[in-house]
């Protein structure tokens, strides 16, 4: 077994889709990014390529390449699936939060789970998401970004 940990924050930003687990969630405003910023998925993307030492996010898509302008996190965290897949690993579970003080995230945490699983191919079960404000404190409580935190544990295979 081993265990990654993933982070990401964005800022928050006017004329921007705000996408989180691959929904997009209707509020004013929008991460701001490279690709779609989903700072959930980027987070799990990183915790899962902790998990078997390699590297991070911005190392195997990088925001300097302009394959990856505008992308979408689902298509990012697939390819990160399959390099798992080639190391010879699986995922046993992700537990994860997103932190931020507004829109309500609630009603939109069960297709985020949705939306992770069929990536995954994980059934709901392996996948927690939580949504927690930051009590009006900082950057995410006063609203100017949302952070996303994530765990995996994969099964080594080989």
């Amino acid at each position: 077994m081993r265990i990654g940990i993933g982070y990401d924050i964005h800022k928050l930003a006017e004329n921007r889709d705000l996408i989180l687990g691959g929904v997009k969630i209707p509020y004013e405003l929008g991460l701001l990014g490279h690709s779609d910023a989903d700072v959930l998925v980027h987070a799990i993307i990183d915790a899962i390529f902790g998990s078997v030492a390699l590297r991070d996010i911005g190392y195997h898509f990088p925001d300097t390449d302009e394959r990856f302008k505008g992308a979408d996190s689902l298509d990012l965290l697939k390819n990160t699936s399959n390099i798992l897949k080639d190391e010879g690993c699986k995922i046993v579970n992700i537990d994860s939060n997103i932190i931020c003080q507004k829109p309500k995230l609630l009603p939109y945490i069960n297709e985020m789970r949705n939306n992770i699983a069929k990536v995954l191919g994980l059934e709901l079960n392996q996948i927690s998401i939580k949504a927690k404000t930051n009590e009006h404190q900082d950057s995410m409580g006063e609203g100017h970004s949302i952070v996303a935190q994530a765990v995996v544990l994969v099964e080594v295979n080989n």
